[in-house]
């Protein structure tokens, strides 16, 4: 008998839990991708907001304390069983490897579930831009600074940083799933995330409520936050966060676990 991974244990009961769901109420799945976005908002804005304090006490302590308070966004999400776009890349690719999925159904699940990230993204990106934290801004602060970084990059950067943010996020989902109880599972998020954090690299999904979150605070008075900046960021990071995530962690581990062999995950 061929040996079977725990791992894909798994991961093949996560993909039948989104495709339950999907089919028994696409509205509920739709609310549960914006719940997603909800969440990162939330680590978007303590992130900025004490990044910003920290760059007033030293230069550099603010992206170290960003990086790390960036992290919880992803523990509220696994734990709150929110749908992510970036993560359902994943999924999605190795159940259709699996044929445990249809290509179609696994396109219209991934589509739904990044359309909603990003309405929900919009939503409560202008919402927590309301809050007090992000009135009256100084024009060269932590945010607004990152912001335009992450919006004047070229094409390749924003491709390749993209890969590696979704192979980054996809680890800690791998790994998390890998331990036995709730210290180690938060832990090793935390830390995993604070790697793509920190570098700064580009995250589709993550993108959605910062970009909002930056129009809104500044009154739109970014010369980088263009539309055109906005959607080559956003189009360019999608594609390499597929292929990080999709290609590079869900097919390729898809494919090294389809073998008559113990070296499983």
């Amino acid at each position: 008998m061929k040996p079977v991974s725990p791992l894909f244990e798994q991961i093949d009961k996560s993909i039948n839990k989104k495709m339950s769901l999907f089919q028994n109420s696409v509205v509920r799945y739709a609310f549960r991708a914006m719940l997603a976005c909800m969440f990162l908002t939330l680590g978007t804005a303590i992130a900025f907001a004490i990044a910003m304090k920290g760059e007033d006490i030293a230069h550099g302590l603010g992206k170290m304390l960003y990086a790390f308070m960036f992290s919880w966004s992803l523990v509220m999400i696994l734990y709150m069983n929110a749908e992510l776009g970036t993560s359902n890349m994943l999924y999605m690719t190795v159940g259709v490897y699996r044929k445990k999925i249809s290509l179609p159904f696994a396109a219209k699940i991934l589509f739904t579930c990044i359309l909603f990230n990003l309405v929900g993204g919009v939503l409560f990106g202008f919402l927590i831009s309301q809050t007090v934290p992000f009135q009256d801004l100084a024009p060269d602060n932590f945010m607004f600074t990152s912001i335009s970084g992450k919006l004047t990059k070229s094409t390749v950067q924003i491709l390749v940083e993209g890969m590696f943010a979704n192979i980054v996020v996809n680890t800690a989902v791998l790994v998390s799933m890998r331990m036995k109880d709730d210290a180690g599972k938060v832990a090793a998020i935390i830390f995993i995330i604070f790697i793509f954090a920190f570098l700064g690299y580009e995250h589709v999904i993550a993108n959605f409520p910062a970009f909002t979150l930056a129009y809104f605070a500044s009154h739109g008075t970014m010369a980088a936050l263009t539309v055109g900046n906005v959607i080559h960021n956003l189009f360019f990071a999608l594609i390499g966060n597929f292929i990080g995530g999709g290609l590079v962690m869900g097919l390729g581990y898809a494919w090294l676990n389809n073998a008559d062999t113990n070296y499983l995950d």
